[in-house]
């Protein structure tokens, strides 16, 4: 796990910006790209400290030298500053080796401020690392009613609680801030069930599963994406489903709140749509507030901005889209027509003829090509806010590689090459 290359001049697929020799010179969406330069851009008076003013990037030294001289009238950084430098430093020494277990990885998660990670194994571990502590292991849970493989986990905002799902009706909460370091369901500490059906008495034959879940901003709520076609909301405090969307045809792998409020869900399925769902104003048909149409197969992941407006998903189509949700269809009864039934995702290769396919009715904003979304469901982030101001995507792919992506070039910035598969 130690190679790693760099990708300056790659084609990533042919967008609104369009392509001039082998880059593509941006997604051709004013509003995210100017978001974007607001957050990560120094102030004017620091890019004036030497000649070359105006071009970006401008250099740490020219910005320490224009803090020193209180150039800003700060008199220190402002955020935008802080992440201009920071989102520089991308990784290039490739990974290294910090734990190694028996069985496949299959989730992978940092806390919100990067403190802790979480990885899910497929053996019924999960192992929750402390990276300010030398990345020592502070809980190594023994999961139960495990189906195949933990299918998500989920971190509450204040990093108390841990969420794991499976393929079963059953979301498990773990106490994370406990004493207990060894957290053996049931034998060492107590795993709490939160059951999501209850239409069946015998959970080993039954073929409800859960694959995504999400805490809440508020950690009140968790929202989860099922095999019955379904969303859940489940009320914490009351201990009850408080909400069930039928909202797919197919099954549901990737749910989340899109914002702080938590009135807006967002959700990807195998029906190849993403949907957004407005908890406002559902009337008795339970309808979504639109639907956003471009990927040619089934959605793997999503991850929100946390604006209520932009999301990323990934898809079987083996790319990445950009959302705005103002620009969804009203077209909510649209039925999508698989273009290859008998293709599978978990071991085929996807046809190389379609590869370059582009959806008649794409309404995305920007499509990121160049990893692999194969065997299992490949999942993608956008990078911390307070360091990069959300200036990248990152994602696994099943070629043994993490690719980040330029959000607003639309470009590989980096690709590490590992000796395992992580989604």
């Amino acid at each position: 796990m130690s190679r790693s290359r760099r990708y300056n001049d790659i084609s990533v697929g042919k967008e609104a910006g369009g392509y001039h020799g082998n880059v593509v010179l941006g997604c051709g969406d004013a509003e995210i790209a100017q978001l974007t330069k607001i957050t990560s851009s120094p102030s004017e008076r620091l890019s004036w400290v030497a000649p070359g003013k105006g071009r970006l990037p401008v250099s740490p030294v020219k910005m320490l030298a224009g803090r020193e001289c209180n150039y800003s009238g700060r008199g220190r950084f402002s955020l935008a500053d802080s992440c201009h430098i920071l989102s520089r430093y991308l990784p290039v020494n490739g990974p290294s080796e910090i734990d190694k277990m028996n069985s496949c990885a299959y989730i992978s998660q940092f806390s919100a401020d990067g403190s802790l990670f979480v990885a899910g194994f497929q053996g019924s571990h999960i192992r929750i690392y402390n990276v300010d502590n030398g990345w020592k292991v502070q809980k190594d849970i023994r999961a139960r009613s495990l189906r195949w493989t933990i299918s998500d986990t989920s971190l509450s905002p204040d990093c108390r609680l841990l969420a794991y799902s499976s393929i079963s009706p059953v979301v498990h909460i773990v106490d994370v801030g406990s004493a207990t370091k060894e957290s053996h369901a049931n034998i060492t500490e107590i795993h709490e069930g939160l059951e999501f059906s209850s239409n069946t008495d015998d959970y080993e034959d039954y073929s409800f599963g859960i694959f995504s879940v999400k805490f809440s901003t508020d950690g009140q709520e968790l929202v989860a994406g099922s095999s019955d076609e379904s969303i859940y909301v489940y009320d914490l405090e009351s201990k009850r489903v408080s909400l069930r969307i039928k909202a797919h045809k197919s099954d549901v792998n990737a749910v989340c709140f899109a914002d702080e409020t938590g009135h807006i869900i967002y959700s990807g399925s195998d029906d190849h749509l993403c949907k957004v769902w407005d908890r406002r104003c559902f009337d008795t048909r339970e309808k979504p507030a639109g639907v956003l149409i471009g990927h040619l197969e089934g959605i793997t992941f999503i991850d929100t901005r946390g604006d209520g407006r932009y999301f990323i998903s990934n898809g079987k189509d083996q790319a990445i889209k950009l959302w705005d949700i103002r620009k969804m269809s009203s077209n909510v009864e649209y039925s999508p027509v698989r273009r290859y039934a008998e293709w599978d995702y978990r071991w085929m290769s996807y046809p190389g003829k379609v590869r370059d396919m582009r959806h008649p009715d794409d309404i995305s904003v920007a499509t990121y090509k160049g990893h692999t979304v194969l065997r299992t469901l490949i999942r993608c982030h956008f990078s911390p806010g307070n360091s990069t101001a959300q200036k990248y995507i990152y994602t696994g792919s099943a070629d043994s590689c993490v690719y980040i992506y330029d959000l607003v070039c639309i470009q590989i910035t980096l690709c590490l090459v590992q000796d395992e598969c992580f989604g």
